[in-house]
């Protein structure tokens, strides 16, 4: 940030109710309070339309905002994301590269690690559901789990298809959290937008920045490219 802030004004957004973050949590931590929370943000800081990168659980919160708040989203860039289908199972995946303190297995076991601790912050609880059908109620469903209300954006993906917002999909090759599998689901939810693929975990965009700078260069010359044609 402090590179950035050489050449351009920097705004970077806490979502409260994160770890680390101190201030009042929101009242419910699902997706579409998370996009409401971006877009009165957005107000306040007299922002955009802007381009969303959203990288783990914030593509799933990009969609969501792109979705909702059409007038403030152009473009989308999704990397190693997650919001089609089931979310991956945080509580089971490990770092790689064995045992040992994170700080003497590399950067990609730090950088998987501190993207698995972001993502666990949303799903610290698994779905429990309960529903009633009793006379004059016609059903209502419940849950424990924040991410089963709105999680699953399949429906949404749909519509910003037929919107023909310009997204990318970048996707690197060492994710055990995110498969390849839910990549193609996002891929079709979306209408078939561009794939990039880079090497590395889900954790990629903090061990290898250079590259990540490089790849979304490529990925939003790509979509300026669609747009004005």
């Amino acid at each position: 940030m402090a590179q950035l802030a050489r050449s351009c004004r920097v705004y970077a957004p806490a979502i409260p109710g994160f770890a680390g973050v101190p201030d009042r949590p929101l009242d419910k931590r699902t997706v579409a309070d998370c996009a409401a929370w971006l877009g009165r943000f957005l107000g306040a800081a007299g922002l955009g339309p802007v381009t969303l990168v959203g990288h783990s659980f914030g593509g799933a919160l990009a969609i969501r905002a792109a979705h909702d708040l059409p007038d403030r989203i152009v473009r989308l860039v999704l990397v190693n994301s997650v919001g089609a289908g089931a979310w991956p199972d945080v509580n089971g995946a490990t770092p790689p590269l064995g045992d040992g303190p994170l700080w003497e297995r590399g950067a990609e076991a730090l950088g998987d690690a501190l993207s698995l601790r972001m993502l666990a912050s949303t799903t610290r609880t698994r779905p429990t559901t309960t529903s009633r059908h009793d006379v004059g109620d016609p059903g209502s469903v419940g849950s424990t789990d924040p991410t089963a209300r709105g999680g699953d954006l399949t429906a949404e993906l749909h519509r910003l298809a037929q919107r023909r917002l310009p997204v990318a999909l970048v996707w690197s090759r060492g994710d055990r959290l995110v498969p390849w599998a839910s990549v193609e689901s996002l891929r079709a939810g979306l209408g078939g937008p561009p794939v990039f693929t880079v090497a590395g975990g889900h954790g990629w965009p903090i061990t290898d920045p250079e590259c990540f700078g490089h790849t979304m260069r490529t990925a939003l010359d790509r979509l300026h490219t669609e747009v004005a044609s």
